[in-house]
């Protein structure tokens, strides 16, 4: 990233905080952004959050570790990362229509990690999210190991988790990120 795009990232970045700040009470924008000035693939990990659709923001703060804690906060689902399969095994196992990448591939270029469960249901305290559209989230290596993969989403005011072979794909399912710095 160059000078000029990292400074219009932090400037979205702290409106976007300024404007949730329901979502990380008690952390103020000037300590985050010292950390974000300070590491520059995290920085540039936000950016590729961002231009998939994620619209990350902070969403908590690790006392042991010291860092940051940012979800994508996009209303669905991000829209640069739809139509994936969960990992490179599901993909590699379908026959025909394959997409062009997984979701755990994806996220690892970025430089990011996909939510757990428990991190879904945290970010569903924050608002509502995925109303129309579901996420992939970590799958529990003995479900994985059967086939299967796990995606979330809130329908009728509930956050429900469901599964599918790792190797299906859908038009509205994609993956919501995570990032500490």
């Amino acid at each position: 990233m160059n000078t000029k795009q990292r400074e219009e990232l932090l400037k979205l970045l702290k409106t976007r905080f300024e404007k949730h700040m329901e979502r990380h009470k008690d952390i103020q924008w000037d300590k985050v952004q010292v950390k974000l000035e300070a590491e520059p693939k995290k920085l540039a990990s936000l950016n590729e959050m961002e231009v998939t659709g994620g619209e990350p923001d902070v969403v908590g703060f690790d006392k042991k570790t010291g860092e940051y804690i940012f979800y994508d906060c996009s209303a669905e689902t991000p829209k640069g990362r739809r139509g994936l399969c969960y990992d490179r095994e599901g993909l590699v196992s379908r026959k025909e229509h394959k997409p062009e990448n997984n979701a755990l591939d994806m996220a690892a270029a970025m430089g990011i990690e996909l939510l757990t469960e428990e991190q879904y249901r945290e970010l569903q305290t924050l608002g509502e999210f995925d109303l129309k559209t579901s996420s992939w989230i970590q799958t529990p290596a003995a479900i994985r190991k059967l086939g299967g993969a796990l995606f979330a989403d809130r329908r009728y005011d509930c956050v429900f988790v469901y599964h599918n072979g790792a190797q299906s794909y859908y038009a509205v399912r994609a993956f919501r990120g995570l990032l500490k710095v």
